[in-house]
């Protein structure tokens, strides 16, 4: 993915994320993965697999479409 969608699919979970008041340690826990991880997809820094992609969208009980720029 280019670094553009990084950042928009990151700026979107963060926006869901804070509309839920839910922190980035507690969206990680329930995703299975380290804070700093979460903390890099947010700031459009890391890539996620596709299974820890749907673990985030589970822990902000959001679908995929509302995410992804495309």
């Amino acid at each position: 993915m280019t670094s553009n969608s990084l950042q928009i699919i990151g700026r979107k979970l963060r926006e869901v994320r804070e509309k839920q008041h839910l922190t980035q340690v507690e969206v990680a826990e329930k995703a299975d993965i380290s804070t700093n991880h979460y903390a890099q997809i947010e700031r459009g820094e890391a890539n996620a697999s596709i299974e820890t992609f749907e673990n985030i969208l589970k822990a902000l009980n959001v679908k995929s479409s509302k995410i992804l720029p495309f």
